[in-house]
């Protein structure tokens, strides 16, 4: 790790203090590179195409005509987005689905937009990740026949 001097003036260094309490960061240094990482992420994430894992939340309600074959099938036509869905059963008529996702920041967010201009969805919330992905070769055994991952 590099070290490095900056000169910054009061009210922002009040800054970076707060969130130095807020987050419980052991120091400032930990607090600047959060920032920095952010700030990394943020401008990655511009390019639509770029990878990330992202969860989509939304509330529905159930009793809405056809709203719950109308998500499943959108699901459905972007099954490569999907890692996994959580539903729950907040009552008779409101249910929560918590969906996983991976794939092109652009499809992502093309996905989320559609499922959640569903009539009946009435809250959504979509969290993206970007992530640089890296492929490797390896076998888990010797001799054996090498294959690939890809990681996060």
């Amino acid at each position: 790790m590099e070290r490095v001097t900056i000169t910054i003036d009061g009210e922002l260094l009040e800054t970076v203090d707060a969130m130095v309490r807020e987050r419980n960061y052991p120091n400032r240094s930990e607090a600047i590179r959060e920032m920095l990482r952010e700030a990394a992420s943020a401008r990655y994430a511009q390019a639509g195409r770029a990878p990330c894992v992202a969860t989509l939340t939304y509330v529905f309600s159930h009793s809405t005509r056809e709203l719950s074959q109308r998500l499943t099938q959108q699901q459905h036509n972007h099954h490569e987005l999907g890692i996994a869905s959580t539903h729950v059963h907040f009552d008779h008529d409101t249910c929560l689905e918590v969906s996983i996702l991976r794939g092109p920041i652009d499809a992502v967010r093309k996905f989320s937009d559609d499922l959640t201009a569903q009539r009946g969805v009435r809250h959504s919330s979509l969290h993206i990740i970007p992530v640089k992905t890296l492929r490797h070769r390896h076998s888990h055994e010797p001799g054996a026949t090498h294959h690939t991952h890809t990681s996060l």
